[in-house]
């Protein structure tokens, strides 16, 4: 059994990802690693950090995005497509650029791997995610935060990523280019990993943290509205109040040591109080968010409503 491992990205380091602890992280599980590295500004390092690593396993391709050609996001699920498609194993482990595995869940997903290789109807694993928030002590347990995702798919030529690369699907006699066409898609039947996914994605700096989402919204929503909404923004992106969140007390991935020791902007977080009326509330301080998230919490974490881009096999 072969597991690969692949990721996509542009302007990553500049961007403060942990791109080269999610790689680390899942170099003692796969047997490579392929990266479709998208070009991206001149101040930009991506391709310094992740050869640093310095393993053999590691594969750069390199690509132009195309935002014209595949609009609202969907060039994230299309760079998410080359590096998939460049892999060779049974199985193939997509991390984003923010998403770290923890190295006490490596055999438990071997042993999935394995275990499931054999049994065709279960096309992908289902993973659990902590969602950190400001800073390595706080992370996300409000409705509307996804709390599971495939990470793992069979090397399947009709499986691809979906929408804009949150999540994959089967899709028959795929054109290349509508990412997000639900006619005639598929969702992918999945077993549960056992595992769990660290996302880092809103731990930053808060002027990176401004700067990742002006990049979002112009991969999304084209440049003139990016334009716009990074002008009707505070200076800074502004967490909230940090107690409303739930506390981590257990330990993060060891990659991570060194990035975790470099926190460096707790001044600038917010540990109590009311949030800033002077800008847009965050979905967890809406009313309806707060109310939905104590009713799931009374029910022991499970989720009420919500989308899943998946379906969940009892044998599971």
């Amino acid at each position: 059994m072969r597991i690969s491992g692949f990721s996509m990205g542009r302007n990553v380091s500049k961007l403060y990802y942990p791109i080269r602890e999610s790689i680390m992280s899942a170099l003692p599980l796969v047997d490579e690693f392929v990266f479709a590295l998208g070009k991206g500004e001149e101040d930009d390092n991506t391709r310094e950090l992740i050869e640093s690593i310095g393993s053999p396993k590691i594969r750069i391709i390199d690509t132009e995005w195309d935002l014209e050609a595949y609009p609202r996001g969907m060039e994230h699920a299309h760079q998410t497509d080359i590096a998939r498609e460049a892999c060779g194993g049974d199985w193939l482990l997509y991390l984003q650029a923010d998403e770290v595995l923890h190295e006490e869940d490596h055999p438990q997903i071997r042993r999935r791997c394995e275990e499931l290789l054999n049994k065709p109807d279960v096309e992908g694993l289902l993973f659990d995610y902590l969602h950190f928030w400001g800073d390595y002590e706080h992370y996300q347990k409000s409705h509307g935060w996804y709390k599971h995702e495939i990470r793992i798919v069979r090397n399947d030529p009709d499986i691809h990523s979906f929408e804009s690369a949150q999540s994959f699907r089967r899709i028959p006699n795929f054109d290349g280019r509508s990412y997000r066409k639900h006619e005639g898609t598929h969702k992918l039947k999945v077993a549960r990993a056992g595992a769990r996914i660290f996302h880092y994605g809103w731990v930053r700096p808060p002027h990176y943290m401004k700067t990742k989402i002006r990049h979002l919204n112009t991969n999304h929503r084209g440049s003139a509205e990016a334009n716009r909404l990074d002008a009707t923004t505070l200076p800074e992106f502004d967490y909230g109040p940090l107690d409303r969140l739930a506390v981590f007390k257990d330990t993060h991935p060891a990659v991570m040591r060194d990035k975790i020791a470099s926190f460096d902007w707790g001044d600038k977080l917010q540990q109590s109080g009311k949030p800033n009326p002077m800008r847009a509330p965050h979905k967890h301080e809406k009313t309806k968010y707060r109310i939905v998230t104590a009713l799931e919490q009374m029910l022991g974490g499970r989720e009420i409503g919500g989308h899943k881009n998946y379906e969940l096999l009892d044998e599971s």
